[in-house]
């Protein structure tokens, strides 16, 4: 099984103390892997480093990716076998009010963490997570497909398009005789327990029920993919083992999203979050001027085909999965407990099997 590939092994994720980091450090430790994050501190509070107390199963160095100093030193004393770089600014509204700490953290920071890979021997596999995001987005009403152009409205998305671009040069340019095998990720609206952001639909709505507020959204006909936390993580495995095992083979772009019965509006996200919840209600609130897009898809067949990986959840499963979580962690229960069984459950139910 793939899962073999990570017993014993060195890895090393940036971006562990977010929110998909720290589902992904858990799953690797499950997994037996030794791993090593490198992030900045967690931006909210709560929030799942904490609340899943992370830090006591890993190696937790805090860090900003420009301290290139710091960066170098933790690839040269951790020497990582395989690499997840998830680190970066990930909201859509807060890359307008940050426009160059945006361009900084995705574009730069990505190739400082390029960099560190490259000048250690031990590095054989990576995996660079970006967004279904970086697409130049027409609003079509199809999913898009690995070969569609880069682009992207807002500086967030624009980032995580030439975050493609940087990964694609980079490869051509320093990885085609010899070096580690790179692969780029690309997965949009994940849900799943331990998520605080703000600005993000279900983080609202699960502050707002424990509030005993009503759910306030934007956009109720905007329509999005949705999917579990642990959808595209596993992905992100899989694609691991695949470029530690088979090498450049594996190097490309690969799309992680849920099947097309999961696209589904704000709207209906939020009913169903209520209707799990067990109480609630919405209201529209006023649009703002911010653009954010409507519609996005992910076609995902390359996925299926090539690394014959599939979507386990339906979408209901995956909201009931994610408001079980919060209200576990509101009623004072021990969370990485939780959260491991949330894991183990889904790891049970994949039936794909690696190449």
């Amino acid at each position: 099984m793939w899962q073999n590939t990570y017993k014993n092994k060195r890895v090393l994720i940036t971006g562990h103390t977010g929110f998909k980091g720290g589902w992904l450090a858990l799953w690797l430790h499950k997994l037996g892997a030794e791993v090593c994050g490198y992030a900045l501190p967690p931006n909210t509070t709560p929030n799942l480093f904490e609340a899943a107390q992370i830090g006591s199963v890993i190696t937790s160095v805090l860090g900003d990716l420009s301290d290139r100093d710091k960066l170098n030193q933790t690839f040269r004393n951790f020497q990582p076998e395989i690499v997840f770089h998830l680190a970066a600014q990930p909201l859509v509204r807060l890359s307008y009010a940050e426009p160059v700490q945006t361009y900084q953290t995705n574009v730069m920071g990505t190739l400082y963490v390029l960099e560190a890979a490259r000048q250690v021997s031990s590095v054989k596999a990576f995996v660079n997570v970006t967004t279904d995001k970086c697409y130049e987005n027409k609003e079509v009403r199809r999913g898009y497909k690995e070969e569609d152009p880069m682009g992207g409205y807002d500086m967030y998305s624009s980032s995580k398009g030439c975050v493609e671009i940087l990964s694609s040069s980079y490869r051509r340019s320093f990885l085609q005789n010899g070096g580690y095998a790179l692969a780029t990720a690309r997965a949009g609206n994940v849900i799943g327990g331990g998520d605080w952001a703000v600005d993000r639909l279900v983080p609202d709505c699960m502050r707002s029920l424990q509030a005993g507020k009503p759910i306030e959204i934007r956009s109720p006909k905007s329509t999005r993919p949705w999917q579990h936390v642990l959808e595209p993580i596993s992905g992100y495995l899989l694609l691991g083992h695949l470029l530690y095992t088979y090498g450049p083979k594996y190097a490309q772009a690969f799309n992680f999203g849920p099947d097309d019965t999961s696209v589904l509006t704000v709207e209906d996200v939020v009913r169903q979050v209520i209707a799990a919840y067990g109480t609630g209600t919405l209201q529209v609130h006023p649009q703002d001027q911010l653009h954010e897009a409507k519609l996005l898809m992910l076609d995902i067949t390359k996925a299926k085909q090539v690394l014959r990986w599939n979507p386990v959840y339906t979408v209901q499963q995956a909201i009931g999965e994610t408001v079980s979580w919060y209200k576990y962690f509101y009623e004072g229960q021990l969370m990485r407990e939780f959260t491991m069984a949330q894991i183990e459950e889904y790891a049970r139910r994949i039936s794909w099997k690696a190449n």
